[in-house]
């Protein structure tokens, strides 16, 4: 069993802002954190079925050699960061984030893909998106509104991961 670390984005059925948001992935330089240099594989868009049904694009983007049994890494070397490069590297994924549109919600963390399914977060997460103790979580009203309209995340990620 694969367990990534990575950024993951609903984009409801927005085909466009997968698209648009894949191909700046795909040519985004590496990630600093710490000492290293981390590239980015490129992003992966599924279509998957939320919690009540509904089909949604769910893109996956996974930092180079950070996860354990991830495929895309069958031919990188792992990288043993500390709690503070993995904070940073999150922060470096949030900010790659920022710069994305039309998105309905968002997270990084290890294997992030149930908090961005809203019929799953209504479900599951109720009580602590209320009193907004989901850290790192991303989530908009409208599918088209600009993540980040002030030019960062609304909401920094936990203190670690």
């Amino acid at each position: 069993m694969a367990i990534a670390f990575e950024l993951v984005i609903n984009f409801g059925l927005n085909q466009a802002a997968a698209g648009v948001a894949q191909h700046f992935t795909v040519n985004h330089p590496p990630l600093m954190t710490g000492q290293h240099h981390v590239a980015l594989h490129e992003p992966l868009v599924t279509k998957v079925r939320g919690y009540d049904g509904e089909p949604y694009l769910e893109m996956s983007i996974i930092p180079v050699g950070v996860g354990w049994g991830v495929g895309f890494d069958r031919h990188h070397e792992r990288r043993q960061l500390t709690a503070a490069e993995l904070t940073e590297l999150g922060e470096g994924l949030y900010q790659l984030l920022a710069q994305l549109t039309g998105y309905r919600a968002a997270q990084v963390g290890w294997d992030p893909e149930e908090r961005v399914d809203p019929a799953g977060l209504r479900q599951d997460w109720a009580d602590e998106l209320a009193i907004g103790d989901l850290p790192g979580h991303e989530a908009w009203s409208t599918p088209h509104q600009h993540a980040c309209d002030t030019g960062r995340a609304e909401r920094p990620p936990g203190p670690s991961y």
